[in-house]
């Protein structure tokens, strides 16, 4: 496969205020809207690069930091960073910056994977990218040193069974996909897909907690199958695992025909959520202690995750993320 014409656009940046109507219930714009975002940025530069329709495929690695509000003036770039025969790896970072000073701030950044396809659906060659100047080879590599990284977390959620054995916070969100949620090529964006996990994962870390929660990491969300007008779509969230500020919560959305009871999986991640105070920094939060062997199951789970994580090239493990270990022993202690 030949290098990409050196006219072909790489990268794409979109450039607007956050609204009022992109603002959460903690006062600042929530994850959901950044993520619709992020899929809308990472979208414009698929398609620019391969010049066909393309669908998510992965989105892993998000960062949540600084909060973003209401008025300020939001930056979204979407690059190209590695090339497969059929995918395009794309980081893509978030700042943004009051409009009356232009001092931007990084807010989230992750890596997302779109795949091309041809009129019939089925996955097409796309022109090869490659990297020329330092930072763009170093940004290739470290895609390329994710791969291994993404195999392992994928492996590790795949095996997981989830049941009404677990004694954990749950909620279950049921709605109709509408017109409103989908893209040109009649299925639903996977931004909005992210938007709903968010929504959910909230819900049941408040639940837990009694308090507003944010999201301030989220990984391994994996897209199995498209989602339809009509769809019935249940999105499932559930607590697996307390660090020492952050409540670890695992979403699964099932999508089916309203018509039938058959239900299939959609999509799957873990999010981490926390509390913050006035100040805005995050809060130590009440331990959970899991009971019966699928709580322990998960809780294990959610530790392998942050393992894996920790370990590969720019390990995310700032401390409301950590292994708390006093309340692993606890939890020990609580099931004998």
């Amino acid at each position: 496969m030949s290098p990409a014409p050196a006219t072909r656009p790489n990268s794409v940046t979109l450039r607007f205020l956050a609204a009022p109507m992109d603002v959460g219930v903690a006062g600042t714009v929530s994850a959901g809207t950044v993520l619709e975002w992020v899929d809308k940025a990472a979208y414009a530069a698929a398609v620019g690069w391969s010049s066909s329709y393309c669908v998510t495929a992965y989105v892993g690695n998000i960062r949540f930091e600084d909060p973003i509000s209401s008025g300020d003036l939001v930056e979204v770039t979407a690059s190209v960073v590695y090339t497969g025969s059929t995918s395009m790896h794309i980081r893509t970072e978030v700042s943004f910056s009051d409009p009356r000073e232009l001092r931007p701030t990084m807010s989230t950044t992750c890596l997302v994977i779109f795949v091309a396809v041809d009129g019939n659906g089925k996955p097409t060659a796309v022109p090869n990218y490659v990297p020329e100047s330092l930072r763009e080879i170093e940004l290739r590599n470290n895609a390329l040193a994710r791969i291994e990284v993404r195999n392992q977390i994928v492996a590790s959620m795949k095996d997981q069974v989830y049941s009404n054995a677990g004694t954990a916070e749950r909620v279950v969100l049921r709605f109709m996909a509408s017109p409103t949620d989908v893209n040109w090529g009649g299925k639903v964006h996977g931004g909005i897909v992210m938007k709903w996990i968010d929504e959910a994962a909230a819900l049941c870390a408040s639940r837990y907690c009694g308090l507003d929660t944010v999201a301030v990491f989220s990984g391994g969300i994996r897209f199995y199958r498209p989602l339809f007008i009509g769809d019935l779509v249940e999105v499932e969230a559930r607590l697996v695992y307390t660090g020492t500020k952050g409540m670890h919560i695992a979403v699964h959305v099932r999508s089916g025909n309203p018509k039938t009871r058959e239900m299939n999986l959609t999509t799957y991640c873990l999010t981490i959520m926390v509390t913050r105070d006035e100040t805005g920094t995050a809060v130590p939060v009440k331990p959970w202690i899991p009971v019966t062997e699928e709580d322990h199951r998960l809780h294990d789970h959610a530790l392998e995750l942050l393992t894996i994580r920790a370990n590969a090239p720019g390990g995310y493990t700032p401390t409301h993320l950590a292994h708390d270990p006093g309340q692993a022993g606890a939890a020990q202690e609580q099931s004998k």
